[in-house]
């Protein structure tokens, strides 16, 4: 991108929330955006933090509560003639042949039937599926499928390419293959192509494509920062600039997840209705454990832990918010390392583990000192699960509601503190006495 670029589309003052019956989940708040030409843009951040929900808004198919969005400076509310979208689950269509559901993508454009096949045909060539026009869905694999999903958005001749996650339901390999042949036609520049922006989780697939990075916070979801790239040389892991940019991202990924300022942890409270970070305990237990053995004064680069692990950024950032949440580990530059409580942890036995982790979870989390505190002081000792999920309901969907109360049944079993029986939905105290 040059300081001579055509600024192409703009999100201003973009905010959007789904309404409950008392208040508003805000899911976006306050996005200012601008995409300008001849550049790729990665947009990164945690599930949650709004990014496909923004991605869907500047596409024109999802109407923002406040803001607007600009195409070439005028002002849209449908969707826009001149982008196209690639979906992460392929939406191809099993009933229609590759032709089919290439050529589907031009029903709006009102072409003649020769025109449309003549794209259709194009396009399938520039992504490598020369010869499987006539094939179904059924008969690809996830690879080819996505390169199908790509021809269609491609036939269409957009001036902007938006793809929401393309490669992460694709083995790594695939993914690897399928995202060079993409830079090779960006870079051939056919077409009206002039500008791709592309919701990932993956942030070396950022490093490798981008020329922007834009870097979102979540609970609701924000730009925290935004990171240039200029690197000489190839885009790998041979390349010490492609390293650098790399631990620079995680560093900015780390600060953007942090919620609680060290004055509020120094409280030892977090507020009820929190979202828990939906970690299973044994990854948990595992970090703890890899972070209690390293020679490294207890700290690891994030960078180096999510690589050697195999952990994308919503695994590695999930898990890192419940360990600091809890109070067993901080994360300071890049940097994850362990406090005393997680190191203690880390070298107990099985049932000192729990007593920890119990301490833990009543210092630190407001809705199990809640829940505990409410089955201490009921007759029964019991609580119905529709309390809770009515409570959470007020600031969160019906799903996120549910996935809360998961992670808190679970915390709440493994440190003894309070039972939970499926069957009958009620929250109780194993041993009143």
């Amino acid at each position: 991108m040059t300081k001579q670029s055509k600024a192409i589309l703009q999100a201003l003052g973009i905010k959007k929330f789904f309404k409950k019956e008392s208040n508003h989940h805000l899911v976006l708040d306050h996005i200012d955006f601008t995409l300008f030409e001849n550049e790729v843009v990665c947009l990164l951040g945690k599930s949650g933090s709004g990014k496909s929900t923004f991605l869907r808004i500047i596409s024109g198919l999802t109407e923002p509560n406040e803001g607007k969005v600009l195409w070439n400076g005028k002002e849209v509310d449908a969707p826009i003639p001149g982008v196209s979208m690639v979906f992460q689950n392929f939406a191809l269509l099993p009933w229609l042949s590759v032709l089919q559901n290439v050529s589907l993508g031009l029903d709006a454009l009102n072409l003649p039937e020769s025109e449309r096949r003549k794209r259709a045909l194009t396009a399938i060539d520039q992504v490598g599926m020369d010869g499987f026009e006539s094939a179904y869905p059924r008969e690809l694999s996830g690879g080819m499928c996505q390169r199908v999903g790509i021809a269609r958005a491609m036939a269409a001749d957009p001036i902007v390419m938006l793809m929401d996650e393309p490669f992460s339901a694709l083995d790594v390999l695939t993914s690897e293959n399928l995202r060079a042949d993409l830079l090779d036609l960006w870079e051939q520049k056919k077409g009206r192509l002039r500008s791709m922006i592309m919701v990932t989780h993956n942030i070396e697939e950022a490093a490798a494509m981008a020329d922007r990075i834009i870097v979102f916070s979540s609970d609701p979801g924000k730009i925290f920062s935004e990171i240039k790239v200029s690197m000489k040389g190839d885009r790998d892991e041979n390349n010490p600039e492609f390293r650098k940019l790399v631990d620079q991202i995680y560093q900015h990924m780390s600060q953007a997840q942090v919620k609680y300022k060290q004055s509020d942890i120094a409280q030892k409270t977090t507020p009820l209705t929190t979202r828990l970070p939906a970690t299973p305990l044994s990854e948990l237990t595992g970090i703890l454990e890899t972070l209690a053995n390293t020679d490294d004064d207890n700290q690891y680069d994030l960078s180096d832990f999510a690589e050697e692990h195999l952990l994308d950024v919503d695994n590695l950032f999930t898990a890192v918010e419940a360990l600091e949440m809890l109070g067993f580990a901080r994360v300071r530059r890049g940097k994850i390392f362990l406090t005393n409580e997680g190191y203690q942890f880390a070298e107990a036995d099985i049932l000192n583990r729990k007593k920890i982790f119990s301490t833990q979870l009543l210092t630190y989390i407001e809705l199990a000192r809640h829940i505990r505190s409410e089955l201490d002081q009921n007759n029964d000792h019991e609580i119905d699960k529709s309390i809770l999920i009515q409570k959470l309901d007020e600031h969160y969907s019906e799903e996120i509601s549910n996935e809360i109360f998961r992670v808190i049944v679970d915390w709440g079993r493994y440190a003894e503190i309070f039972a939970y029986n499926d069957r009958t939905e009620q929250l109780s105290l194993e041993d009143p006495k």
